[in-house]
Formats: C-alpha cells, structure tokens, sequence
C-alpha cells in the first residue's frame, strides 16, 4: 500500500500492485464530462454558424434583384412642333413644357419598338406605357432641359420599366396574379417578352439604387438609397465630432483623476445604466429635447446625430475605461518616478497605450449607432421621403433627410413587393457599411498596438 498526496491535498490511497497511471471508475466519468461538454460545445457553434449562414444567404438572395433593374431602349422623336412651337430655340420655352407633353412622344417610341418585334397585339399605345415607369417622361424632360440642343433629333434612351415588368422578369409577378391586377394584364407579358427578346428589354446593374434617392409609392423602381446614406453620413459626422472628445474625456477623468467617493461611484452606476437602456428611449428624450424644447428642425441629421451621440456616449466610455485600466500600473509609477505630473504621465503614456481600444471601442458604438432605427422612428426621419441631395454642409445637417436604417424600414412597411425587394437590397449595403467600420477597428488595433 502507498500513499501519496493529490492536487487538493487529501491523501490517496493506492491498492497493491496498483499504477497512478490508472484510469479508475471516477475517471472515467469525469472524461466522459468533459468529452460530453466539448460536444455540446461544437454543437452550440455549429448551430450559431448555420443560422448565420441562413441568415446571410436570405440576405443575399432576396437583397440581390434590387441591384438590377429593367431597361426598356427606345428611340424618342424629340419632335420641335411639340416642344419648341414657335421655332425660336429659346431654353426658356423649352423649359416650360410640362411632362404630359412628352406623353405622346413616349407612346409613339414604344409603339414603333413594339412593331419592331412583329408581335401582335390590341394593347393600344396608352395601354402600352403602362410597361414603362410613371416617371419616364421626367426623365426625358431633364435630359432635354440640360440639353436644349436635342430638340428636333431622335434620341436613342434607356428608360425604365415598371415596377411589375421588372418584377415579372425577376420572377416577383406571374400571370396569373396579373389577373387581378389594375396595372399590367398578361397581354403585356407577351409584348415584353417579344421585346427581350428582340434585345428592346435589358436587365443589368442599376446604379440608381446605389446613389439615387427615394420615390414615392407609385415609383418604386426609381426608388434609391442613395440620398438616405448621406443622411447617415451626417449623422455619424456629428456622432464622431460629439462623442469621441466627450466620451475619452469624461473616462479619463473618471478613470486617472476623479476620487473615489459616493459622487463618482453613482455616476460609474448611472452611466452602465444608460448603456442599457431602450434606444427608443433616447429618441424619445430627442423628441421633448432637441424638436419640442430646443426647436431644431425635425427630421434633421443634425438631430438624429445628437440623439445617437446621447446613445452611443455610455458604451464608449466604458470601453474607454477599460482600455485605460488594462494600461499597467507600472507605466504610471514609471512615468511619475521620473517627474512627471498626473497629467503627463497619463496623456503622455497612458493613453497612448490605451489608444488602440479608445478607437476599437469608439468605431463599434459608431457602428451600432449606424443601425438604429427606433430613435430615428421618433424624431421623423422615418416619414420623410429623401428624394433631394443637400447642397452643402449647413443643409446637410439642418435640412429633412432620412438615414440607411429609416429608409429601409419605410420600405418594408410599403405595400408594393417591389419595395419589399430594395430593403433587403438597402440591407445588404447597410451590412457593408458595418463590416467596413469593423474591419476599420481591427487594423486600427493592430496598427496602434503595442505590446509590453
């Protein structure tokens, strides 16, 4: 019989010819434990993974179609008895020609294009602009008012089709529910495909969904997200200029110089608490504060960033703290065993260190900021259509817009399915937006960090 001492302490007893290395009953269950756990483990992250594989994958797949659109070319007669009566070229009277006075200039391309594919149809040249997108003759109308020169030529022009052409080639429409359908019947769907494949109809990449501007109900294939990503750009501009001096400051003097009293102590706890709170909360305080009590304009950037500066405040001041306390204290009876003051020795080498985390911290609040809807939804940029660009700064800021997040919450609740179709695709850029600020905040750490 030999004894000999375990990790805990207690003594072990070994029977006769008996080897430590043994594997005895409590053993193996303990293993078995172990193995069982590892299990449950990989089974947790293999589900975690699925999940966000499905989750990319719907993304993808929905989202992609609202990159693409339908274009029908036409060659338009931009006929001078119809925009220049009296011959004289003036821009001015050219200008003040309305849409419905290029109406019949449509109709009569889309009637010659049609015959070009030797389809027959009794769909009449009225019936068949409804193919084409409401805001064609809009377009036409720009392009002619930019270029007054065009009057009297035929110009060749890719216009848009219809939010159910479109969807009809992507799949969204089918015959039979144009059935009960007001705007577009089945005859249509023979006209359009004689026309595609006539190579009069194309489907290709869609700039206008990238740096276009919202539409209303009407016109969803006209609809982008572009103007609503300038709203946002505002936006984390003043969440960047607000929070970042403000949240580093605030830790740090909470952090290096405050004392350690009751006073700081209950602000330590208030300021955890309102990282947790509802951010739906914070729009509601920039309701009553900045709109109801200040009278900023609603719907505005420049509010929609203080409420998310408010927001975004807590969780970087305390990852800003967290980065100063990993500083170790040596560092600073280092610096102070040589002379420095508090303050050299904490913003000379303390912060420094701590620089890395400062910045990961302050690109993931500003990345979650990005992706807030609900204060959003109380300050009003939910119900504004962003249709115009701001022309400098001061508008940029003060005037109504909306942001990526309020866009594509406002096109989810519309009733079109063409709409539906571009919040997915307003998804994936939102995505892309955050995948870069965090890909942003990892070469920043490595780019600032430093090892001791």
């Amino acid at each position: 019989m030999t004894d000999f001492t375990s990790a805990g302490g207690e003594a072990v007893e070994l029977r006769r010819g008996q080897s430590l290395l043994t594997v005895d009953r409590k053993t193996r269950r303990r293993n078995a434990a172990e193995g069982r756990f590892k299990v449950y483990g990989l089974i947790a992250i293999s589900i975690a993974l699925v999940m966000l594989v499905i989750l990319l994958v719907t993304i993808v797949v929905r989202g992609i179609p609202a990159f693409t659109q339908t274009f029908v070319s036409l060659d338009v007669p931009l006929r001078a008895e119809v925009l220049d009566p009296d011959g004289t070229g003036d821009p001015e009277v050219i200008r003040g020609v309305m849409t419905f006075g290029y109406a019949p200039l449509i109709e009569e391309a889309l009637a010659d294009a049609v015959a070009e594919t030797g389809v027959q149809t009794e769909i009449d040249a009225a019936a068949l602009v409804q193919m084409l997108s409401s805001g064609v003759a809009a377009d036409i109308r720009d392009r002619v008012q930019e270029n007054p020169e065009l009057v009297g030529e035929t110009v060749t022009i890719e216009v848009l089709a219809s939010s159910r052409a479109d969807g009809y080639f992507k799949g969204r429409v089918t015959r039979e529910s144009l059935e009960r359908d007001r705007n577009l019947s089945p005859a249509h769907l023979d006209v359009l495909d004689a026309m595609r494949d006539a190579g009069i109809v194309s489907i290709h990449f869609n700039w206008d969904f990238v740096w276009g501007a919202d539409a209303s109900e009407s016109r969803p294939e006209e609809a982008g997200i572009g103007v609503a990503m300038i709203g946002s750009f505002f936006m984390m501009l003043v969440v960047l200029v607000l929070s970042l001096p403000i949240g580093v400051a605030a830790s740090i003097y909470l952090e290096e110089f405050a004392p350690k009293n009751r006073f700081t102590d209950l602000i330590e706890v208030n300021i955890s608490n309102l990282a947790a709170v509802p951010s739906i909360v914070f729009g509601i305080l920039g309701l009553a504060a900045f709109i109801q009590f200040a009278g900023l304009p609603q719907s505005a950037p420049l509010v929609g960033g203080l409420v998310l500066t408010l927001m975004t405040l807590p969780t970087i001041i305390i990852s800003t703290r967290a980065s100063l306390k990993a500083v170790p204290p040596s560092i600073r009876d280092a610096a102070l065993g040589v002379g420095a003051s508090k303050m050299q020795s904490v913003f000379h080498h303390v912060l420094p260190l701590a620089m890395p985390g400062i910045l990961t911290g302050t690109i993931i609040g500003l990345a979650q900021a990005l992706g807030e809807t609900a204060p959003l939804l109380l300050i009003g940029m939910v119900g504004f259509i962003a249709s115009n660009r701001p022309d400098g700064l001061a508008e940029g800021l003060l005037s109504p817009n909306s942001a990526m997040p309020a866009q594509i919450y406002e096109w989810a609740k519309r009733a079109d399915p063409a709409y539906y179709e571009r919040a997915w695709g307003g998804i994936i850029v939102l995505l892309l937006f955050l995948l870069a600020m965090n890909l942003i905040a990892i070469l920043l750490r490595r780019r600032f960090e430093r090892r001791w």
